[in-house]
């Protein structure tokens, strides 16, 4: 008898160490009854890019160089137009897209896509301007961009102060992350028109943040600037985008834990990561909720991911620098997930990426 009670006592114990250790990040898996989701748009080809645009609409590329508008009460897909250059690659094509803020009066968008230029798969930005029923006048913004079959990054956002930020993969070259005078494994600013901001850390220079491997998800919200990055093998990464700030890569993967890495962040002025997962998740698109009739998701970012198939709630706390609660909406349910947007009706839109039959889900309130 005390034998055995000697081990009910050890069992306890085991078990209330167990549930220290993963309460320190809580991964929740929901079955919310007060939400529900439904297919909106279907019969897509490797979309990327999801957004709610200032008219109301969503707009979507797809890899191969197709933008359209979606209406979001029918799902009603209306092609704007497709991109005879765009060269899909890999995983490269038509990627990141962006609206001018000002759009009744500046309609202007702003896409990023690889091509081939001279032999050289490339990646640049161009500006079109919507008169209606399709993008016309094509100016570029930004050429030059390494680009690769992978590692590509391409999130575009438009600032509240008017810059144009974008993410760039490391194409494939880890070091060039590193380096001030290459535009890959950056986070860049530029004006609207593809000139370098005055104050942007380097006279000259687009760079904004340097260090990057792959960030495929920038949003902008609490006047913070949030990014998703991809790991290798591990520690994807969610980040706090700061100005002439080094996010380590390829030096550093996620925290500054190991020894060869707390001697490079020490002298290198890198920026931990406000979360990370290993193994990888492979994160992808990104969007904030801050107010609306999902009042569950208030104050979070909702996170797309390619190899989890999962969507992700990341509860913030007030200030907006750390995440207070992890929860899973959904898991292995409609495979790859490459994209999600916030609209302003209030309602979640979520971009599959599988290559055959991708859909457009929204979720809403019951």
């Amino acid at each position: 008898m005390e034998k055995k009670i000697k081990l009910l006592g050890i069992l306890i114990l085991l078990i209330f160490a167990s549930c220290k250790k993963s309460s320190k990040s809580p991964e929740i898996a929901i079955q919310n009854p007060e939400i529900e989701i439904q297919v909106l748009s279907q019969n897509l080809s490797f979309p990327w890019e999801l957004l709610w645009g200032p008219d109301n609409f969503l707009w979507m590329t797809e890899r191969g160089g197709r933008i359209s508008r979606i209406n979001p009460s029918n799902g009603v897909i209306s092609p704007l137009l497709t991109i005879s250059e765009v060269k899909s690659q890999g995983e490269g094509g038509l990627l990141g897209m962006v609206l001018h803020p000002n759009f009744s009066v500046n309609p202007h968008v702003f896409v990023v896509y690889n091509y081939d230029k001279s032999g050289v798969y490339i990646e640049k930005i161009v500006r079109y301007t919507y008169n209606g029923s399709s993008l016309i006048n094509p100016i570029i913004i930004l050429d030059n961009i390494p680009a690769a079959n992978y590692h590509n990054g391409s999130r575009l956002l438009i600032s509240p102060d008017f810059k144009l930020f974008i993410t760039t993969g490391d194409a494939v070259n880890a070091n060039s992350a590193q380096s001030i005078n290459s535009l890959s494994g950056k986070v860049l600013r530029v004006n609207l028109d593809g000139t370098i901001p005055a104050d942007n850390p380097i006279a000259g220079n687009a760079l904004w943040s340097l260090g990057h491997r792959n960030a495929q998800g920038l949003v902008f919200a609490n006047g913070i600037l949030y990014s998703s990055e991809h790991g290798p093998e591990k520690d994807d990464e969610i980040n706090i985008i700061m100005k002439n700030r080094n996010y380590g890569w390829p030096n550093v993967n996620g925290f500054c834990n190991e020894s060869a890495e707390q001697a490079f962040c020490n002298s290198n002025n890198v920026v931990e990561p406000l979360k990370n997962w290993t193994p990888t998740i492979a994160v992808s698109g990104m969007d904030y909720y801050e107010n609306g009739p999902l009042a569950q998701f208030k104050n979070s970012l909702i996170l797309a991911t390619l190899k989890d198939q999962t969507l992700y709630q990341l509860r913030l706390n007030t200030a907006g620098d750390k995440i207070e609660e992890t929860k899973e909406l959904f898991r292995s349910t409609y495979g790859r997930l490459r994209d999600v947007c916030v609209g302003a009706d209030g309602r979640i839109y979520v971009l599959t990426s599988n290559g055959s039959n991708d859909k457009i889900l929204v979720i809403k309130a019951k």
